[in-house]
């Protein structure tokens, strides 16, 4: 089982920066991947950015080269430095987290509100 929290959402003007928080409640070295998803009104839950454990890091087109996914393995959280921040960027941003063994499992936290303005 994982326990996660996420804190650093809010409203932010376009062009702004926002850097999410992702705390798990066991040794993040031990998820075989954390990442975050967003999800806007009316729209599907979509990948933003992921990393395994073994430092393998993936992100969506739509955010490459203005978001970066990092860890502290010492606080056991996940970030998601968010900068150059668009409208379209507005969304629950979910932190999630993978294990693959014994059977694979998802675990989400409860979600972040993220509002950019225009």
């Amino acid at each position: 089982q994982v326990r996660l929290v996420e804190s650093g959402g809010g409203l932010v003007q376009a062009g702004g920066s926002l850097r999410l928080s992702c705390t798990a409640s066991r040794n993040i070295f031990s998820i075989d991947a954390m990442g975050w998803y967003r999800q806007a009104p009316g729209k599907q839950r979509d990948l933003v950015a992921r990393i395994t454990s073994g430092g393998n890091i993936n992100y969506a087109d739509s955010v490459k080269g203005r978001f970066t996914i990092s860890r502290d393995s010492a606080k056991n959280t996940v970030y998601l430095q968010m900068n150059s921040l668009k409208p379209e960027d507005t969304a629950v941003y979910y932190c999630n987290a993978i294990l693959v063994a014994p059977t694979i499992s998802d675990f989400w936290g409860q979600g972040t509100q993220v509002t950019v303005s225009s």
